[in-house]
């Protein structure tokens, strides 16, 4: 069995690439390798406290942001091949966001972003369902933090302050991980 240790290190190094996901060229990478481990972490933990719903809410969070980013781009690129609101022309110059021809495109671009919107939110709701079980299984209240500010932060996406919730709420996933003991303390009882 994997321990809380090995959790934590995984989890908080994760949690760091995935910050640095901002950096221009290596992001993506680091962006992808600080999210394996992220997983990882949340599985040691699942198999640690012995509840196999964490790390199963984690990865259906993983795999419909993934879904939601192919089909997004998906449409966005069937739009510009296949224009689906009329025929697609570029224009440059100040006048092509006022031009009636490049409303296809805009069309196309607001559809596609709110699908990738939509598998965001249902992604940050099982993410929410994961790392509340941890909070409580572990006694660590900085995990349902983090969970609370990714649903906000993934439903104000829409308007872009989102993004920034989100990076807040990356912040916060780092020192969620550092906080964890070897031995989980026991919840408090009422």
């Amino acid at each position: 069995m994997n321990s809380l240790a090995q959790a934590r290190t995984l989890g908080g190094i994760g949690s760091i690439l995935i910050l640095l996901a901002i950096i221009p060229i290596a992001g993506g990478v680091l962006f992808i390798v600080g999210l394996i481990m992220v997983l990882i972490a949340v599985k040691y933990i699942s198999e640690n406290v012995e509840d196999k719903t964490i790390f199963n809410n984690m990865l259906i969070a993983v795999i419909l942001v993934i879904v939601g980013m192919i089909a997004g781009f998906a449409v966005a690129i069937a739009g510009k091949m296949f224009p689906f609101f009329g025929e697609f022309r570029p224009l440059y110059g100040p006048s092509m966001f006022m031009e009636p021809r490049m409303y296809p495109f805009f069309i196309t671009f607001i559809i596609a972003l709110v699908i990738v919107w939509v598998f965001c939110i249902g992604s940050a709701i099982f993410l929410r369902k994961s790392y509340t079980t941890v909070a409580s299984k572990l006694n660590i209240s900085m995990f349902g933090t983090v969970a609370l500010l990714y649903l906000i932060g993934a439903i104000l996406a829409i308007i872009f302050v989102g993004f920034v919730v989100i990076y807040v709420a990356e912040i916060l996933q780092t020192v969620a991980f550092f906080s964890i003991v070897e031995k989980p303390q026991q919840p408090l009882q009422a």
